[in-house]
């Protein structure tokens, strides 16, 4: 291993959106970065370092984090960004179709976190941090699946943090709600779609297009990311963008009845 003077940070699914906005704002706050894709970029982030990795791929994952401590030495922060979506009702998929969603989303976190541990621990510290979504606290219709993955994963961070504090590794999660990205065009769709939900799934799809016009940009997560990542004494959750927040704030002190009112007229459903 080479010695490596500045920190270093892998960010999953690096090739757009938020992953190359993250990996992007970690170079510009002095991070040596890596960033990951399925595939070989020819024009990836700036000042970020592009390795191919299939995170639902045991072998892929390991050749991953020889390969930068072969060049650093060293693992400081892991971003876990890749991830998959999937709309649709939730009895329009397979098991088959949320086995993959979760392989990605949940598993696919878990490979990487799993191969990065045992190089932080000997360094004597670190930081995950996983990108969830609004998601991950408020399940939506034609989302169930999606939205699964990832309560597990927010479920699975908190009690990992707990379990690494004593390494002196801190691990938080991100929520960001619309983000503007291609997420809507590249999600999943069921694997097996019945005509009883074609309205409200076509009135769903209008209402995540519209919200795409207006989300924020994903600079906003990547500044949040940031944020979390360099905290002296870092929070668990970071809700990321206004949206966000104000849905956070929302869920925990609305009565349940009137947020679920509000949630179903959002979303084009009877009340």
């Amino acid at each position: 291993m080479k010695a490596h003077s500045r920190k270093t940070a892998i960010v999953t699914g690096a090739s757009s959106g938020i992953g190359k906005a993250t990996a992007e704002a970690l170079a510009r706050a002095g991070y040596t970065v890596f960033g990951t894709s399925r595939r070989t970029l020819q024009n990836g982030p700036k000042q970020v370092t592009m390795l191919t990795c299939d995170v639902t791929d045991e072998g892929s994952v390991k050749k991953l984090i020889s390969n930068v401590l072969a060049q650093t030495g060293r693992i400081d922060l892991l971003v876990n960004n890749a991830g998959l979506g999937l709309l649709g009702g939730a009895e329009e998929s397979s098991v088959d179709q949320v086995r993959t969603l979760f392989d990605v989303n949940l598993f696919g976190v878990m490979r990487v976190t799993n191969a990065v541990l045992p190089s932080m621990r000997q360094n004597g510290g670190g930081r995950i941090i996983n990108i969830s979504s609004v998601l991950g606290f408020l399940p939506a219709p034609y989302g169930a699946h999606y939205a699964a993955t990832k309560h597990a994963l927010e479920g699975y961070s908190e009690s990992l943090d707990h379990e690494t504090r004593a390494f002196n590794v801190r691990v938080s999660v991100i929520e960001p709600g619309f983000t503007r990205s291609a997420f809507d065009q590249s999600a999943l769709r069921p694997d097996s779609p019945l005509k009883e939900y074609d309205e409200a799934r076509a009135g769903n799809d209008a209402v995540i297009k519209h919200a795409m016009t207006i989300a924020d940009p994903p600079e906003v997560v990547a500044d949040t990311v940031v944020v979390a990542a360099t905290a002296s004494r870092p929070k668990h959750r970071y809700p990321a963008g206004k949206v966000a927040k104000q849905i956070s704030v929302l869920r925990r002190f609305v009565p349940a009845g009137m947020f679920d009112k509000s949630l179903r007229k959002q979303f084009r459903l009877p009340v």
